[in-house]
């Protein structure tokens, strides 16, 4: 989440007259994310988020995630459900860009998770995977490995700027994970952004997640190499080093609900490879193309130097789940 396009109140006022919601006690803007502008909205002493998007969202793509929050919501799956403007549509047009108001999930975000609260994740995970299976819905990934070869081309002679080495380090893992990437491994619509701050936890206790902005078709094996960088490396920057309590707590709730096939576990290795290398990837990419004005918290790439380290001298997935 972030501040891009800045609303005063008669601006969201003006926005909440295509709802039938109610009067507008308070709002404000919210820094968390890079993606998209968010505002907080408490209506009528209810509350809601409202999301102007921006940047890589495209316009086509809003009914998917509308829907697929729509589906999870109504299947009792701990998720924002959006909310119908007055033309029964929950996409609204507003001076040239699409926005979206969805409600409020109780609960915040865990910096430091404990191994039992990455248990929970990866229960919750797979129960998100087991109903997503099920769902009509198609997205392809717009920043699957496809993607990368070019998103790297695009920053290649500036990212010295961030670190000496990056074009050799970005370069040597992306050959080696185009050369190892599975081709056929379980697959259906994932969130594909799995992170601490879009996982929700009220006094311990998982209460559901957030932002499902990336969420397309994609291997379910790749939402969990993603989980493992973005929520079971302890530490800081240069010090980051790999929870292998943490990942095998999550490997086991995420069974208990779903069973991995081994063409899933030995494809770990490189599907958490792959994943480091997207989210370096777009982090170079917003650290180099920074918004004049807009408030936001851009995300240091340089941490997932260590995740790749650590992805490119494991052996196989017994260094990530024993």
């Amino acid at each position: 989440m972030a501040v891009y396009t800045k609303l005063d109140q008669n601006k969201i006022e003006e926005i909440l007259l295509n709802y039938n919601l109610g009067k507008l006690d308070s709002f404000k803007g919210i820094e968390e994310g890079i993606e998209n502008t968010n505002y907080f909205l408490s209506i009528n002493k209810k509350k809601f988020i409202l999301t102007i998007y921006e940047k890589r969202v495209k316009s086509k793509d809003l009914p998917f995630f509308s829907n697929v929050m729509s589906s999870l919501n109504k299947a009792n799956f701990k998720c924002p459900a959006p909310i119908a403007n007055n033309n029964n549509n929950t996409v609204t047009d507003f001076n040239g860009k699409k926005l979206m108001i969805v409600s409020f999930l109780e609960g915040k975000a865990k910096i430091n998770l404990s191994p039992d609260n990455c248990k929970s994740i990866g229960v919750e995970t797979a129960k998100m995977h087991k109903l997503t299976s099920n769902l009509k819905l198609k997205r392809q990934n717009d920043l699957s490995i496809k993607s990368w070869r070019g998103l790297f081309d695009s920053v290649k002679h500036q990212c010295t700027k961030i670190n000496k080495d990056l074009p050799r380090l970005i370069e040597e893992n992306l050959t080696d994970v185009e050369k190892n990437w599975p081709i056929d491994l379980p697959k259906g619509i994932i969130h594909a952004d799995l992170f601490h701050d879009n996982i929700f936890f009220d006094k311990d206790n998982f209460s559901g997640i957030i932002d499902f902005y990336f969420s397309c078709e994609d291997f379910f094996a790749f939402e969990i190499a993603i989980c493992f960088n973005a929520l079971c490396f302890d530490g800081a920057k240069e010090n980051l080093s790999f929870n292998v309590t943490k990942a095998k707590n999550f490997i086991d709730g995420y069974s208990s609900i779903r069973k991995l096939l081994d063409l899933e576990k030995q494809s770990i290795k490189v599907l958490s490879q792959g994943a480091a290398l997207r989210f370096l990837l777009t982090r170079v990419f917003d650290a180099l193309n920074t918004v004049e004005g807009a408030i936001v918290k851009v995300k240091d790439p340089i941490e997932y130097l260590k995740r790749l380290e650590f992805h490119k001298n494991s052996k196989n997935y017994e260094d990530y789940f024993f």
